[in-house]
């Protein structure tokens, strides 16, 4: 069985970051300890996990991890809570 994550972050600046990975604990380290200059988070340090969601398939994570990047900040935050009532309203929600 393998492991892959799409985790959510918020950084110090109250963005969100959206990633996939096979090692949550390590990956969340590496955005803290600033391993990559040119990271997003690197300068928005340090982040807190808000949600992750673990996957068998590699594929399925990043079909995932893409579908919640194109998602308003509301519909992440609904997300954070399981509010699928929320996610799915805002899903028909046209502006």
């Amino acid at each position: 069985m393998h492991n892959y994550f799409v985790y959510i972050l918020e950084c110090s600046d109250k963005s969100y970051y959206v990633g996939v990975t096979n090692d949550l604990e390590t990956r969340l380290s590496e955005h803290n300890n600033g391993e990559n200059v040119f990271a997003y988070t690197f300068s928005r340090k340090p982040v807190v996990l808000m949600y992750y969601q673990r996957f068998d398939q590699i594929e399925d994570a990043i079909d995932f991890e893409k579908q919640v990047k194109g998602w308003s900040r509301k519909k992440k935050e609904a997300l954070f809570k399981e509010d699928w009532d929320e996610i799915l309203r805002l899903s028909n929600y046209k502006n």
